[in-house]
């Protein structure tokens, strides 16, 4: 949830760490801090809200030396204050820290620490870690053959005593050219400069700055110097670790000329979608191909059951994948909520295949619900778009994305890159069984019109602009839709809610009368989306319903609908495509009404309030 930089090295830290936390505003923004050494001592600085604020501070007290941390803080323990702001420091000052995670035990260890007369400043978990590292010190003999050894003793001491999860950069007072970095449950990302090196919670903020990184994994730890690193692992020692190209170009972390990244985001999805399918898409065999499922064809073949699991958008998109894998591989498949699984002990049988869906690859339930399954003898999959994630780590293979940085707090590139790949994956499943040659082939050329279609779809941005005029002050709003526009009815409402605060709610379209019609009224939108399909004429009966009762009605339909215009009140169009890409194609006016009502409201679509990108913590 918070996000984390680090830098060690010859250079100057606070450059690097006031513009990484810029690019990690996404993972957490009530508070920012930093603590840089300024040759003397580490000198810290917080403050509440954005980043600009921390500059503002900065600014007025500046401070830069070779050494430095930083965070950007999403409210856990306590509320948004100066003194619940990170870095936190421990015992006397010696100890300076950075968290993201939360510490299910520090309570606990907090009453221990308070009998041994530790003093307490704040209201947060992450202070906890301070000062058991600064108490770890206390009993951790000298080591003059390796200085390193003692605060690398002292942390391992401490981060055994944790319970939860963690992604911790520690700085010391008398080692002006030490971090040292350990994770269990929440991501680090090492940078590998030339005499200097960096530390994030993502890549994103290593962009430009360097080109070779290393993703920790679970119960690592990283000892950081500028003339070398090294990692140790909980029970294997030291380790050697696979350094990795950093993908990620600095322009694809920038806003480039967007006025919002949910807008860059949004305009970058016929690339993303071609970069979802990139080659795996095979004509010649009619059939999609993975490179990293690691299991074999007659292995999938044995697959009686898939579970889909993920949270918010990402479980949408499962929906998706529910009617997608069902009608094209005739496979039963249940959608969970990550949440709810991993504290369900549900009965899943024998050759049933788990899959974990989300855009970070960190979300927390997510990763639980996939671990315990797992534990259990079954076989995980992942589907995410973060290469070295937490869930890619733990899962027996996936598929990744390829979607980019996707920085909006508000899922938008990365929910049509999922049902992109979900579908190739009903693809590939219905080919290993019953699935015809020629109608493989008509599926591939369907999905192969994606791209084209969100492109063409994107052209309604401006009378979008216009409609959300016209209901921007709107309390309540209705989604509604049938078959594989069910899920999009969904995800549209979540986007609503998300940035602009304005109650919504997704249904499927028959629902209506069954109790959500009680709603309507004249001050009550209702969207329906309802581009051709086999159940066109269902829906606009439904929409005829509401028209009756007096709601205002704003469809999604096909561009050469002929009827539409005489029942809604708006109607945004989108191209007419093929039903498996409906989804793709009809939620992209409704990112877009999301996105402009919420600027219309006054709020901030890429930092809505009390919502982070990557949701580490239950």
């Amino acid at each position: 949830m918070c996000g984390i930089v680090g830098y060690v090295g010859s250079d100057k830290a606070g450059d690097f760490l006031l513009s990484g936390l810029r690019r990690l505003e996404y993972r957490g923004y009530d508070s920012a801090g930093v603590a840089i050494h300024g040759g003397d001592t580490f000198h810290i600085t917080r403050a509440v809200g954005r980043i600009d604020a921390l500059a503002s501070s900065l600014g007025q007290n500046p401070v830069d030396g070779p050494i430095g941390i930083g965070h950007t803080r999403w409210a856990t323990h306590g509320p948004a204050t100066q003194e619940n702001a990170h870095p936190h420091v421990g015992g006397a000052g010696e100890v300076i820290l950075v968290h993201n995670g939360v510490i299910e035990n520090f309570q606990t260890l907090k009453n221990e620490l308070i009998e041994k007369d530790y003093v307490f400043q704040s209201a947060t978990d992450s202070e906890v870690v301070a000062h058991l590292i600064a108490e770890g010190l206390r009993v951790t003999p000298e080591t003059p053959d390796d200085p390193s050894l003692r605060y690398v003793q002292a942390v391992q001491w401490a981060v055994a005593q944790l319970r939860g999860t963690y992604g911790l950069v520690i700085a010391f007072q008398d080692q002006p050219d030490l971090l040292i970095a350990a994770r269990f449950g929440s991501p680090l990302v090492i940078g590998i400069g030339h005499g200097e090196y960096f530390v994030a919670s993502d890549s994103s903020p290593l962009a430009g700055c360097t080109d070779r990184i290393v993703y920790m994994a679970d119960h690592q730890l990283a000892v950081l110097r500028p003339g070398g690193f090294s990692v140790t692992h909980r029970e294997q020692g030291k380790v050697t670790v696979q350094i990795q190209p950093l993908e990620a170009a600095e322009e694809e972390v920038s806003l480039q000329g967007y006025e919002h990244y949910m807008l860059k985001e949004i305009y970058e999805q016929p690339e993303s979608l071609k970069n979802a399918m990139r080659g795996r898409l095979d004509e010649e065999n009619a059939t999609a191909v993975f490179g990293g499922l690691n299991l074999t064809p007659q292995q999938l073949r044995s697959v009686e059951r898939i579970i889909l699991t993920g949270c918010g958008t990402s479980w949408h998109s499962a929906l998706v994948g529910e009617y997608l894998i069902e009608e094209l591989a005739r496979i039963p498949v249940c959608v969970e909520y990550a949440s709810e699984l991993r504290y369900r002990n549900p009965p899943i049988e024998n050759n049933t295949l788990v899959f974990g869906i989300t855009q970070s690859g960190e979300t927390a339930d997510t990763l639980a619900a996939l671990r315990e399954t797992k534990r259990k003898g079954h076989r995980t999959l992942a589907l995410c778009n973060v290469v070295g994630s937490s869930i890619a780590q733990a899962a027996d293979g996936g598929v990744y994305l390829h979607a980019g940085p996707e920085i909006g707090v508000a899922s938008t590139k990365a929910y049509t890159s999922q049902c992109c790949v979900l579908a190739m994956l009903a693809l590939y499943f219905g080919r290993i069984r019953h699935l015809s040659f020629e109608a493989g082939r008509n599926i591939i050329r369907d999905l192969q019109q994606a791209p084209g279609a969100v492109q063409e779809a994107l052209n309604c941005n401006e009378h979008v602009k216009t409609v959300a005029e016209k209901y921007k002050d709107a309390t309540n709003i209705l989604y509604l839709g049938r078959q594989y526009n069910f899920p999009t009815a969904l995800e549209g409402a979540l986007k609503l809610k998300e940035i602009s605060y304005v109650h919504a709610e997704g249904y499927p379209a028959a629902e209506m009368k069954h109790g959500p019609i009680a709603l309507v009224d004249e001050k009550t939108p209702s969207v329906f989306i309802i581009p051709q399909g086999t159940t066109y004429d269902k829906v606009m009966a439904n929409m005829e319903e509401v028209k009756a009762r007096g709601g205002p009605i704003i469809a999604v339909a096909s561009k050469n609908d002929p009827h539409i215009e005489a029942v809604a009140d708006d109607v945004i169009h989108i191209p007419d495509v093929p039903a498996i890409i409906q989804p793709i194609v009809s939620v992209v006016p409704l990112q877009l009404l999301s996105y402009h009502i919420a600027l219309l409201r006054g709020c901030d679509v890429d930092k809505p309030r009390n919502l982070a990108k990557s949701v580490t913590v239950e």
